[in-house]
């Protein structure tokens, strides 16, 4: 399996709703069309079972703006209430598309069609948009979105997910950044406290994660930070790459040893080339 887990793949003009190129920024498309299935069959698992016109209109929306862009597809299904059962031939297509949304909506619809089992031997690539690349996750982390949900004592905020990474995505980043819910700073009253002891990758739109199951290698591109123990970091620029380390949680007196040991190579260098200079 590939995975790519997406804050948005573009695709949709927000203005008009219209279908449009989907976005190639930090060569997105590029890297796709290398994995893509010419002809390919696709499913779009929704977020909202319930919600059957607005999914059988993305559906019709995704068909169009992945041919427009050079990803040739040859029909897209959509799994919601109405086909429920879809979910047990997954092994008929090429590319399963997990739909944006609410993040706790769309994970106990993924419990109740029991994706999870059935995504376990699936082959093809599969295209996490938003809710849908939050809930890829072994654990997700579902930050509060909704009115409510910050100060509701019984709100999960760690909940099990379709278990294809263990990195845990926050994902609009550039969009939430100076959010306030509930009275609250989303990432300084909420998210930071929520992150000890825990790494949350953030991924501004236009970013986005290429896994391949095979060799277990985590690749993001893009502009995305670092949230962990309560402090944030730029990990990527734009146009940049950053290879998700296996070990997701980096304590911080090892962070600072590899800051010391970077310090050090640099005075080292410096003080070489001084040096060779003066000789």
């Amino acid at each position: 399996m590939i995975l790519y887990m997406t804050s948005t793949p573009g695709g949709i003009n927000r203005a008009t709703g219209r279908p449009e190129l989907l976005s190639n920024k930090n060569h997105f498309v590029d890297r796709l069309k290398e994995d893509w299935k010419p002809h390919s069959k696709c499913v779009l698992i929704a977020s909202e079972p319930d919600d059957t016109k607005f999914n059988s209109a993305m559906a019709k929306t995704y068909l169009e703006c992945f041919n427009r862009s050079g990803l040739s597809m040859d029909s897209i299904d959509v799994l919601d209430r109405r086909e429920p059962k879809t979910v047990e031939i997954l092994d008929r297509f090429d590319v399963v598309i997990l739909a944006g949304g609410h993040v706790p909506t769309e994970n106990a619809w993924f419990h109740q069609i029991k994706l999870r089992e059935h995504l376990q031997h699936f082959r093809g690539i599969v295209i996490g948009i938003s809710a849908g690349t939050m809930n890829c996750a072994e654990v997700v982390y579902a930050q509060p979105e909704e009115e409510g949900e910050a100060v509701n004592p019984h709100y999960q905020r760690f909940l099990e997910g379709l278990g294809l990474t263990k990195t845990k995505v926050i994902p609009h980043y550039n969009q939430t950044i100076d959010a306030v819910l509930d009275g609250k700073r989303l990432y300084q009253d909420i998210t930071f406290p929520d992150s000890m002891g825990e790494s949350f990758y953030c991924l501004t739109d236009g970013a986005y994660i290429r896994k391949d199951t095979k060799t277990k290698k985590e690749m993001l591109y893009g502009e995305a930070y670092l949230i962990s123990d309560g402090e944030i970091g730029m990990i990527s620029k734009t146009g940049g790459e950053f290879e998700i380390p296996v070990k997701r949680h980096i304590p911080k007196f090892l962070l600072l040893g590899m800051a010391m040991l970077a310090l050090g190579t640099l005075i080292g260098a410096v003080v070489t080339r001084r040096i060779m200079e003066d000789d």
